[in-house]
């Protein structure tokens, strides 16, 4: 397969060069802005010469077809990385099922802070990766780049020996994972219309989702069968394993990820037009044209003045907030009172029941163009479930109570992340800075959200649920 990483400005404009209706109008975001009012400009567009003598059966021929191929390049690789993402993170939780905290000497509340400090280079890193991002053009490079270094410092946890040195790790690991999930976003925002993001973003989600299955699956299976292998113990063959494989993954995607539309080299000329005017079409504006009609400040102030990027704030750190349970998922479920492998074995389902739902969600989200019961009904069934696990002791109830939490937050979540850019689509800049700053101010809840999960305060955790349900309903207002 032929490597994207030479994919540049250089690649042709689709033969939007000769067309001055076209291009004369997208030097930059500033000069659009200043020179021309936006109504008179979109008076003037009209479709690229490919498309505009397509026949209307033809053109949507041609679209069903382009955007299966889409799907087919991005979203595979994509769903894999983020799944590893995830699963670099969050890996500590079953980590500590598997003797970390032992092993390292961790007391009171060493561990807690180890997981929370992540999040403050996670926070950190957001918005200045995502306009990085939009202004290099490259994220068949980009992505796959800094895999490789969040790969290594996940492998390098293995060598941990204190809580020192498992702190700086976890700083640097947030701070370098930060690149990903805002960077995926605003990928897939370059490629998809709006009545296709929501779906594709789920898509994109089950990863995070799976990635909770998976790690218990992995977990059991290294306790089970790799503890003391080599004189190593089982949760640092845990970060060996996974480190490698992110490793190998990320070296894959090279050969595989496209760019964006305009500097994608397997696209054909009548797809690479449609691609790009689709997305204008959507919006009545054009989307990423170039490195040089991107600017830092520019994108950011926009963002930042928009009363639209805040109300979405409030709205992602609610339902993220609520969502740290899953931070110590592995620890919650423990409170059930079954062995160390049982455990782990009991987190999967909560997550398969999540992409199943989410995916449900999002389609019929997409199908009729609604958000709002889209986003709020899931909350409803997620408020009972902690209400639920915060009244009882009870085996049978508090499991129920648990498999909803994770459906019951993370299925309405995935459609709130798509009505960021269908809400703030243009121009990329800003759409860029949004999705940063708002995915950044609403994991600010997981730094102080670990706490919140201390062991002394199982099985019931009930001082714990109640502020969570309590902002499962500020969501819903």
């Amino acid at each position: 397969m032929t490597s994207k990483q030479d994919e540049d400005d250089s690649v042709p404009r689709s033969g939007y060069n000769g067309d001055d209706k076209y291009t004369a109008e997208h030097a930059s975001d500033t000069s659009l802005e200043n020179a021309v009012p936006s109504s008179s400009v979109r008076r003037k567009r009209e479709a690229p010469p490919l498309v505009r003598d397509l026949a209307p059966e033809e053109r949507e021929h041609l679209e069903r077809r382009l955007v299966r191929k889409i799907d087919f390049y991005l979203l595979p690789m994509l769903i894999i990385m983020y799944l590893l993402n995830y699963l670099d993170r969050n890996n500590i939780a079953a980590a500590r099922i598997a003797g970390l905290e032992d092993d390292l000497g961790l007391t009171g509340s060493q561990y807690l802070t180890c997981l929370s400090i992540l999040f403050v280079g996670y926070i950190l890193m957001q918005v200045p990766s995502n306009l990085f991002l939009n202004k290099i053009g490259r994220p068949a490079l980009y992505l796959p780049t800094v895999m490789i270094v969040w790969g290594v410092i996940s492998a390098a946890t293995a060598e941990a020996k204190s809580f020192g040195g498992l702190l700086a790790i976890r700083f640097f690991l947030g701070f370098v994972e930060a690149a990903y999930f805002p960077g995926c976003l605003f990928f897939l925002s370059s490629w998809y219309t709006r009545k296709e993001l929501g779906l594709r973003v789920a898509i994109l989600y089950s990863g995070s989702l799976a990635s909770g299955a998976f790690s218990g699956l992995i977990t059991a299976g290294i306790t089970g069968n790799l503890d003391g292998a080599r004189g190593i113990a089982a949760w640092r063959w845990l970060f060996i394993i996974e480190g490698v494989i992110t490793v190998f993954i990320a070296f894959c995607a090279y050969f595989i990820l496209p760019n964006f539309p305009r500097t994608t080299t397997w696209l054909k000329e009548d797809e690479r037009q449609l691609a790009i005017w689709r997305l204008d079409e959507d919006i009545g504006e054009d989307d990423w044209t170039g490195s040089q009609s991107q600017t830092f400040l520019h994108g950011m102030k926009l963002a930042f003045t928009d009363l639209k990027m805040y109300i979405l704030m409030v709205l992602l750190f609610c339902f993220v907030a609520s969502g740290t349970v899953t931070n110590l998922f592995p620890t919650v479920v423990e409170t059930l009172g079954y062995g160390r492998i049982n455990t782990l074995l009991l987190t999967v389902p909560p997550y398969v029941l999540g992409v199943i739902t989410t995916f449900l969600n999002s389609w019929h989200a997409d199908r009729t163009g609604e958000r709002y019961f889209h986003i709020t009904l899931p909350l409803y069934v997620a408020v009972a479930a902690f209400i639920i696990a915060a009244t009882t002791t009870a085996t049978a109830p508090r499991y129920v109570a648990m498999m909803l939490m994770v459906p019951g937050v993370y299925t309405g979540y995935v459609v709130a992340l798509a009505w960021i850019s269908n809400t703030l689509p243009r121009p990329p800049s800003k759409r860029a800075a949004a999705l940063a700053a708002i995915n950044a101010v609403s994991n600010a809840s997981s730094i102080y959200a670990s706490f919140m999960y201390p062991e002394s305060a199982g099985p019931r955790y009930s001082k714990l649920f109640r502020p969570v349900y309590l902002l499962l309903l500020s969501s819903l207002k």
